[in-house]
């Protein structure tokens, strides 16, 4: 993820200014620094860099998860798919935009028969390539085409740590057999693996395992994502949405998991993670560094429309893939336009816009609440993260 600019103070060794590359690059630049500021620098973005493009590539897929964004997900591809012809316009001007990670995703998009022309060339422009897929389909021959396209990482959900439950979530029985077989055959290849792992009330119970499942599998890094309640999630909102207490409990879990430090961790549609992991250093009089807390101390928490944004399958362009409040669309207006000069990111990214608590909040500008849930429990999506317990200072004076 393209960085910001910084000014570097503190940068034992480091050029004027923050790094630059992708996050991965970055990081692998600064993550022995003691000194917080360079990570800093990178967190606040306050140029907003583009650092990571989600693509809904089709909305066709294979499985019919009972929390996927999708209600109108097919069993096959979408008429409405952007073609080849325009996929390869849409790599040119996100490159022309930045330099971001691009994660090609779904639906399921290994059913796309272009996916790896696709590949290959957002790879040729210079852009870091990732797959986000349900695995299923990654048999020996699939996974030697993914790691030839030049993908750098392939992110694979498991949605339980055993195949029950998981297999219940996904609606199809063997998918956990089959999501662990293509994320080994991916592995057997040399390929850096990533678990995705949305959590909500039929998984809770099994957080500690699914972490550990990560770790016993060889993964790079686990990323949790508390479900929002969006598409199909507004259907299983009531039966699995986690109480905010709960939130609470698993992001604290989730703080002592990643300081074991075996494995990168990524709490996702989970802002407060960031307010509570500034709470426990600050309790265990630790600085928050590249050296101390890893990647989680280069980012923040909703980042919807300041350095993430998610093109759909037909070309609409939202803040992330749960907050569905278009913000352009690139068959009607260049995307690096919609980046740079789009209403509903540039509200986006002022947090003194901010409603409720979270805008007398301390940890605003590192939290920022759910943007997608406000928008689900309200209609607007400056409105207050909902599921959130804590009172901020100015709230409790006044």
């Amino acid at each position: 993820m393209k960085d910001g600019h910084g000014d570097g103070s503190g940068s034992h060794g480091m050029p004027h200014g923050a790094p630059e590359g992708t996050i991965k690059e970055v990081y692998s630049q600064i993550k022995e620094h003691g000194d917080g500021k360079v990570s800093h620098q990178y967190m606040k973005n306050t140029q907003n860099q583009l650092r990571l493009v989600f693509w809904e590539t089709t909305a066709g897929c294979n499985l019919e998860c009972v929390h996927c964004r999708r209600i109108d997900v097919s069993t096959q591809l979408m008429n409405d798919d952007l073609t080849t012809k325009e996929s390869f316009e849409l790599v040119d001007a996100i490159a022309e935009t930045g330099n971001p990670i691009l994660v090609l995703s779904g639906g399921e998009p290994l059913f796309r028969p272009d996916i790896f022309d696709i590949a290959k060339y957002a790879v040729a422009k210079g852009l870091t390539v990732a797959l986000a897929t349900n695995g299923t389909l990654v048999d020996e021959a699939m996974a030697k085409k993914i790691v030839d396209s030049g993908v750098s990482r392939v992110a694979i959900s498991l949605d339980g740590a055993d195949a029950d439950t998981h297999d219940k979530f996904r609606k199809l029985k063997g998918s956990f057999d089959m999501a662990i077989k293509g994320f080994k055959n991916l592995l057997a290849l040399g390929m850096g693996m990533q678990v995705n792992c949305t959590i909500a009330k039929h998984n809770a119970h099994q957080f500690r395992d699914l972490y550990n499942l990560a770790v016993n599998l060889g993964a790079e890094a686990i990323h949790i994502f508390m479900l929002v309640p969006v598409g199909c999630g507004v259907e299983i909102a009531e039966d699995q949405m986690l109480p905010a207490e709960k939130y609470e409990e698993l992001l604290n879990l989730f703080y002592d998991l990643s300081k074991e430090a075996v494995i990168q961790t990524k709490a996702t549609c989970s802002p407060h993670y960031f307010r509570i992991m500034r709470e426990r250093a600050k309790e265990e009089g630790i600085k928050i560094t590249p050296k101390t807390h890893g990647m989680a101390a280069m980012t923040k928490g909703c980042l919807a429309g300041t350095g993430v944004c998610f093109v759909s399958h037909k070309g609409e362009v939202f803040p992330c893939g749960y907050l569905p409040v278009e913000a352009g669309h690139i068959k009607k207006q260049k995307f690096k336009d919609i980046w740079k000069d789009s209403a509903v990111f540039a509200k986006l990214r002022n947090t003194d816009l901010l409603g409720g608590k979270c805008g007398l909040c301390e940890y605003k500008k590192v939290c920022e609440g759910c943007r997608a849930r406000a928008f689900y429990e309200t209609g607007d999506y400056m409105a207050e993260e909902p599921y959130c317990i804590y009172t901020p200072k100015m709230a409790k004076s006044e």
